[in-house]
């Protein structure tokens, strides 16, 4: 995300479990194991996520681009945030696994 009033990096980290709940109760479909479909739906989350906040940030004054989300699997990934700012984390519980959102902002002077 960037803007002239700010500079910033999101990132969503599903459980592999959840992902695989969340494709099933979206689409019927339980696959055994993490595929390209579920990156794909993984993708889409994102999408929702990240608009729906480009959305309550406008209406709050802030304005910016964004780019395409890219999604990364694998047990030993890492995510890599494109600001220097601090990183907020939120956890979150479900029945079915984890999900942690992060983000993060530079104040752009």
């Amino acid at each position: 995300m960037i803007g002239p009033q700010t500079k910033g990096s999101f990132s969503v980290t599903f459980e592999e479990s959840l992902a695989l709940e969340i494709m099933f109760r979206m689409l019927g479909e339980r696959p055994k194991s993490i595929n390209e479909e579920v990156t794909d739906m993984v993708g889409e989350i994102t999408n929702m996520v990240t608009g729906g906040a480009k959305r309550i940030l406008g209406e709050k004054g802030y304005e910016f681009s964004m780019a395409t989300p890219v999604v990364v699997s694998g047990k030993a990934h890492t995510i890599t945030h494109k600001c220097d700012g601090p990183k907020i984390l939120m956890p979150f519980d479900s029945d079915f696994g984890k999900v942690h959102i992060e983000v993060s902002f530079d104040n752009q002077k």
